[in-house]
C-alpha cells in the first residue's frame, strides 16, 4: 500500500509541477519513445539473467505493491511449528516426527500452518538439517557450519532479483539517450521543414531522455530495492530456523529454542514474547 502511494507521488510529483510550469501535456506523449526504451530494456534483462532468474523477479514483483509474504502471521506460524516438531520430537522420539519430516507436505502437523507449507524452499531447508541432525548426530558447530555455508547461497539467490532488476534501473538512462539520439536523427532529416514540425521532433527526442531518466529512478530504481528488502525479509526465516535448530542441538528445551529464533526476526515481524507464548498455549 505504502509503494503504491509512493508511485502516485512520484507521477503526481513530476506532472503537476510541469504543469504548473505551463508545459503542454500532450507533448510527453511519445509511445514509440516508450517502445525504443522499454524494449531494449526488456530485451537486455532477458539477455542478462537466466529464465529461472527472470520468472523469479516477475513472480516478486506483485510483492512490491502487496508487501511481503514473510510478515508477521508467517513468522508466528513458523515459529509455532519449530516449537510443535521439536517439543514431539523430545517427548515422543525422532521417530515420532520422522515421517512429518520426510513427506512435510503431505504432513498433518506441518499443514496445520499453511503460510509455511506454502513457502517450501524454507520447508526444505528445515527437514533438510533437521535430518541431518537426527542422522548424524553431529555437534552444534558443526551443524552450524553446514547450515552457514547453504544459507551463505540462498543469501546470493534471494538478493539476485534486486540485483538484476536494479541492472535494468541503472540502463534506462542510457536506453533514453538512445531514444533521444534517433529522435535527433529525425529531426536531421526534416531540418528543411517548418520550425514547428523540428520543434516536434526536437521535444520528442528529449522525451526520450526524459522517459529513461524517470522511469530509472522513479520506478525501477526502488523497485529493485524493495526487492533486495524482500530478500532480507526472508532471509531472517532461515535464520530463525537455524537458530532454533542450533539450541535444540545444544540441548536447550523447544521453548527456549524457539525464543532464540523469534529474537533472530525484524522488528516489526516479530511476534512479542507474549504474543507467542499464547500462540504456542494451543500446540502444548
Amino acid at each position: 500500500m505504502f509503494a503504491l502511494a509512493g508511485v502516485l507521488v512520484v507521477i503526481v510529483s513530476v506532472l503537476v509541477g510541469y504543469l504548473a510550469s505551463h508545459g503542454n501535456l500532450l507533448a510527453l506523449w511519445q509511445p514509440f519513445e516508450v517502445v525504443i526504451i522499454c524494449g531494449s530494456a526488456l530485451g537486455a534483462f532477458m539477455v542478462a539473467n537466466p529464465l529461472s532468474l527472470q520468472k523469479k523477479v516477475l513472480s516478486m514483483l506483485p510483492q512490491v505493491l502487496t508487501g511481503s509474504r514473510h510478515n508477521k502471521a508467517y513468522y508466528s506460524q513458523l515459529l509455532a511449528l519449530l516449537y510443535c516438531l521439536l517439543q514431539k520430537s523430545r517427548q515422543k522420539g525422532f521417530l515420532a516426527v520422522e515421517e512429518d519430516v520426510e513427506s512435510p507436505m503431505t504432513s498433518e502437523l506441518f499443514n496445520r500452518f499453511p503460510d509455511v507449507v506454502r513457502d517450501p524452499d524454507v520447508v526444505n531447508f528445515l527437514t533438510d538439517n533437521y535430518r541431518i541432525f537426527t542422522l548424524t548426530g553431529l555437534p552444534a558447530y558443526e551443524l552450524d557450519a553446514i547450515m552457514d555455508s547453504e544459507i551463505e547461497q540462498i543469501e546470493e539467490e534471494l538478493m539476485a532479483p534486486g540485483h538484476a532488476l536494479n541492472r535494468v534501473a541503472e540502463g534506462l538512462p542510457g536506453f533514453g539517450i538512445v531514444a533521444a539520439v534517433l529522435g535527433i536523427v529525425i529531426t536531421m532529416g526534416s531540418i528543411a521543414g517548418p520550425i514547428e514540425e523540428v520543434g516536434a521532433h526536437v521535444a520528442a527526442a528529449l522525451v526520450g531522455t526524459f522517459l529513461g531518466i524517470f522511469l530509472g529512478y522513479g520506478f525501477f530504481g526502488p523497485a529493485a530495492a524493495h526487492l533486495e528488502s524482500l530478500g532480507a525479509h526472508e532471509l531472517k526465516a532461515y535464520l530463525c530456523v537455524k537458530a532454533c535448530l542450533s539450541a535444540i542441538v545444544s540441548g536447550y528445551a523447544p521453548p527456549v529454542a524457539v525464543e532464540t529464533g523469534r529474537k533472530l526476526l525484524p522488528h516489526e515481524m516479530r511476534p512479542s514474547f507474549v504474543e507467542l507464548a499464547s500462540d504456542l498455549k494451543q500446540y502444548r
